[in-house]
Order: structure tokens, then C-alpha cells, then sequence
């Protein structure tokens, strides 16, 4: 549902300011504060080996399939081709 966002009255925002500022336990951040939380540096490292990202063509019913079964769907995909290579070509 889209609702429109109204802006406080300035009479409204100088209240509000006030109150902020006064309060102790909630201290206005910095500028240099807003600043650095504004940078975004990516993902970060992973934990675990990255994972190669690749382009593959699957039937539409496996795609749905998986799809159905909800979040981590590539996951499982990839789970279920790791234990065949596996199975199949002793990789470790």
C-alpha cells in the first residue's frame, strides 16, 4: 500500500529538534558520523569461498520446482550438484 509522506510543519521540525537535542541518552550524531554511515563498501569478505557465479538454462518445471520450495532455492540446486560431482568423481 503507498502512502504519501508529509513533512513535518517547521514549527513541528524546531519541536522536534529541541526535544533531540535535549536528550541525554540520544545525543545528534555528527556530520562526520552521517558520513560514514552512508558509505557502503560492498559485502565485505566472505566466510567461506566464494562461489562462481555463472549462467545456466534448466527446465521451466525444475526451475518451479525449486522456486516453490522457497528462499535458498539456488542453494539446494547447487547442494544437489555438489553431492552428484561428488558421488560421481570422488571430489572432495
Amino acid at each position: 500500500m503507498y502512502r504519501k509522506l508529509i513533512p513535518p510543519t517547521k514549527q513541528e521540525d524546531k519541536s522536534i529538534t529541541t526535544s533531540a537535542l535535549r536528550d541525554p541518552d540520544n545525543p545528534p550524531l555528527t556530520d562526520s558520523e552521517l558520513i560514514n554511515m552512508c558509505h557502503n563498501t560492498g559485502r565485505g569478505p566472505q566466510k567461506t569461498p566464494t562461489k562462481i557465479p555463472i549462467s545456466i538454462r534448466l527446465a521451466p518445471d525444475v526451475v518451479t520446482y525449486f522456486k516453490s520450495q522457497g528462499k535458498g532455492w539456488q542453494t539446494k540446486i547447487n547442494t544437489i550438484l555438489s553431492d552428484y560431482a561428488h558421488s560421481h568423481n570422488n571430489l572432495q
